[in-house]
């Protein structure tokens, strides 16, 4: 992290840098450059990895945790999307899917978010992240590795996709469940 700590590098730059690299998977997957493309995901990740450590070693921001899962829940969307368009006929209707599934885990996960910090709920487990939120069956590095299968077979996105689908309306609703609990238990208070 050290070679990172410069003057002129700040985590906010690696970001934006992370999401100009990742966005290059849309091009690449709808070429069916799929090689490509996991390159650009996997140093999307690895550059959205090395903000957070930056941002941690520095300190959290407000706007840059902001920035940072703005960002991440585009490149979260146009994975998928870059598939449908590789492949239509095929991957339409389960990338539509997958998209329909991660609005359900990214609204969940966001709007607990901003409801904890309202009500100042704080998790020891999460003093590293510039908020509180509820965790689930399919988080990043399970979206990652969606990513990756993906990429390495292509022609069974659509399976992946439709099974991970289904995992994330697990996560969702696990997440709305949890969330209701305890904001209603803040009511008893």
């Amino acid at each position: 992290m050290r070679v990172l700590d410069k003057p002129g590098i700040t985590p906010d730059g690696l970001t934006l840098v992370g999401f100009a690299i990742g966005v290059l998977a849309l091009p690449f997957l709808a070429l069916g450059w799929y090689l490509a493309a996991l390159v650009v995901i996997l140093l999307n990740r690895l550059l959205d990895g090395l903000d957070g450590a930056l941002a941690r070693r520095r300190g959290l921001t407000d706007a840059g945790g902001f920035l940072d899962i703005s960002l991440d829940f585009l490149f979260y969307a146009l994975v998928p999307f870059g598939f449908i368009l590789a492949a239509p006929e095929q991957n339409a209707l389960a990338g539509g899917w997958l998209l329909f599934a991660f609005i359900g885990t990214g609204s969940s996960f966001l709007a607990f978010a901003a409801l904890a910090a309202k009500h100042q709920i704080d998790n020891p487990g999460y003093a590293h992240k510039s908020f509180y939120y509820l965790g689930g069956l399919t988080e990043g590095t399970e979206t990652i590795l969606l990513f990756v299968l993906g990429c390495l077979f292509p022609a069974w996105f659509a399976w992946f996709a439709w099974i991970f689908g289904a995992l994330c309306w697990m996560t969702t609703f696990t997440r709305v469940w949890s969330g209701y609990l305890t904001l209603k238990s803040l009511q008893r208070q």
